[in-house]
């Protein structure tokens, strides 16, 4: 069943301030305590598709659930450090068993 306008608006309007957020950070790299350069990736899911990257901070849309992209996001760069930003608990435990760390939302939030 499709969703309504209005649920896709209120998803869109949610995640555009975390992305205005992430971008109106003073361009020193990193987060506080993580020395950059950073690779920030935001992941939206369902009615927030359709947000677009801005300098600084990739926007990668899932095709389905947004914790599922996550989880491939990290994976992904598993040759690297990772730091995940949940308050999730289940997708804490699925990226902290791929060795990423976590931290809460409240770090990339001003």
């Amino acid at each position: 069943m499709p969703r309504s306008p209005g649920r896709r608006r209120a998803r869109t309007a949610h995640a555009a301030p975390i992305l205005a957020s992430l971008f109106s950070r003073p361009r020193t790299p990193g987060l506080p305590g993580r020395p950059g350069p950073l690779e920030l990736v935001l992941v939206v899911e369902g009615g927030a598709r359709g947000i677009a990257s801005v300098p600084g901070v990739r926007v990668d849309e899932a095709p389905g659930s947004g914790d599922d992209r996550i989880v491939e996001v990290t994976a992904e760069a598993a040759d690297r450090p990772r730091l995940v930003v949940t308050a999730d608990r289940e997708l804490r435990r699925r990226v902290t068993e791929l060795g990423a760390e976590v931290t809460g939302p409240r770090t990339v939030r001003p």
